[in-house]
């Protein structure tokens, strides 16, 4: 269950930078850099957003607001767009792998299927 998030794409002034616009806001007027996997430790969405876009191959994750700011290698970009625009559109969807956090749907993506890190106590 859950809802999907509509999300629309642009890139940035880098070819290394997308921009995802969402329909709705993940964190408020906060703005959360995410540096690298270490710093996503938390339960909140754009922790746990930030968390699979990492595994994904991200290498910065900025959220502000309604928008996404993803830094990858830009000779990867291309093929990493779309899926971190389903990793996004799908953060919501708790069950059954449509979720996108299940093994098997990750699996499917050709990711490799880790422990997520224990949240930071």
């Amino acid at each position: 269950m859950g809802q999907l998030i509509t999300v629309s794409a642009r890139r940035g002034a880098s070819p290394s930078v997308v921009m995802f616009d969402l329909d709705r806001s993940l964190t408020g007027m906060a703005i959360e850099r995410y540096r690298s996997v270490d710093d996503t430790k938390g339960p909140r969405p754009p922790d746990v957003l930030a968390r699979r876009l990492f595994d994904m191959g991200a290498t910065a994750v900025t959220v502000y607001s309604s928008v996404v700011t993803v830094e990858a290698p830009a000779a990867r970009m291309a093929d990493l767009e779309r899926q971190f625009a389903d990793a996004i559109e799908h953060l919501f969807i708790y069950y059954g792998d449509e979720a996108g956090w299940s093994p098997a749907s990750r699996e499917a993506l050709g990711l490799e299927v880790k422990p997520p890190p224990e949240p930071a106590k």
